[in-house]
């Protein structure tokens, strides 16, 4: 698999800034014409770089809700569960779960009734403390400066280099770190498709 280059970084740094800009504009930018534009995007999606293109809504300016920042002291192992549930809150905006298990929220909560509103979204008992803060202001500034990108192997989690391989297999595109991490992942596939 060919690792991004400097105009791959360039066009996602240009995506994330504006996710409606065309590719043609951004083509100008980077040398290249709409269509290549277009399938190095198409790429960046088929290996898991670009998962979606979405909508960044700026809540305060709808008027609805307090906007908090809530910290979720969990009982050890609840945070996949607590997560999901905030996640499917219509009044979440941000959801972040630290490495220690802890999950916090950002969201705009009706009435400012914080806990009633936490304990309608998620079941309590997960749950041994809150703190919840005040949120005056919020920017979310989306960046691809300074990072390096680091796809994971299908097979075995490791990292994908330049010497890993990419194939389709079924409906989807997967990165391998070697030719044999595929070959195992199309084995393995290919019985469960064949229900062995």
């Amino acid at each position: 698999m060919r690792d991004l280059d400097d105009t791959d970084i360039e066009i996602l740094r240009l995506l994330a800034a504006d996710a409606r800009r065309s590719f043609a504009s951004i083509g100008e930018e980077v040398g290249l014409s709409g269509p290549a534009v277009s399938d190095r995007v198409s790429r960046l999606e088929a290996v898991g770089v670009v998962r979606r293109f979405t909508v960044d809504v700026d809540r305060s300016q709808l008027r609805e809700g307090t906007p908090v920042l809530a910290r979720l002291d969990l009982e050890p192992g609840a945070s996949d569960e607590v997560a999901g549930a905030l996640r499917a809150a219509e009044a979440v905006e941000h959801v972040f779960t630290t490495a220690d298990g802890d999950v916090t929220v950002h969201a705009r909560v009706p009435d400012d009734a914080v806990h009633r509103w936490l304990d309608s979204v998620v079941d309590s008992s997960l749950v041994r403390d809150v703190d919840v803060e005040l949120v005056a202001n919020s920017e979310w500034s989306p960046s691809v400066g300074g990072v390096d990108f680091a796809l994971s192997c299908a097979e075995c989690d490791n990292t994908v280099t330049s010497e890993g391989t990419s194939a389709r297999i079924g409906d989807d595109v997967y990165q391998f770190c070697c030719g044999s991490c595929e070959a195992r992942f199309r084995e393995r596939y290919e019985e469960l498709d064949a229900g062995v």
